[in-house]
């Protein structure tokens, strides 16, 4: 049992979180990474959004990579949980801008 680490404490809350926060504090460069595109509509009422995940960036760099994208491709979007959603399902336009900014892709699902 010495080797066990706490995983939830009611005084801290979920101490994994607070890994991940961590250990995402630095941001990759964009040639070393590869961004998963993919579908989803679950818990939306059906209108579907495309999820870019496996990305290694800061908060910062996150939320200013969502922003060029949403611009781009001239929808809304957000970042949750260190994934960035899109509305619609425009896979290859989103695609198109992360290339160009030096991402390698990789289209999952559907």
């Amino acid at each position: 049992m010495s080797n066990s680490r706490t995983v939830w404490s009611s005084e801290d809350g979920d101490l994994r979180k607070q890994e991940q926060v961590k250990s995402s504090g630095k941001s990759l460069p964009p040639k070393q990474q590869t961004a998963y595109l993919h579908r989803d509509s679950k818990g939306r009422g059906g209108k579907g959004v495309t999820l870019i995940k496996n990305l290694v960036l800061s908060e910062d760099d996150l939320s200013a990579l969502a922003k060029r994208i949403k611009q781009a491709c001239g929808v809304g979007g957000t970042v949750k949980d260190g994934v960035i959603e899109i509305q619609g399902n425009d896979r290859e336009r989103i695609a198109e801008v992360l290339v160009k900014l030096g991402y390698k892709i990789k289209m999952a699902g559907g």
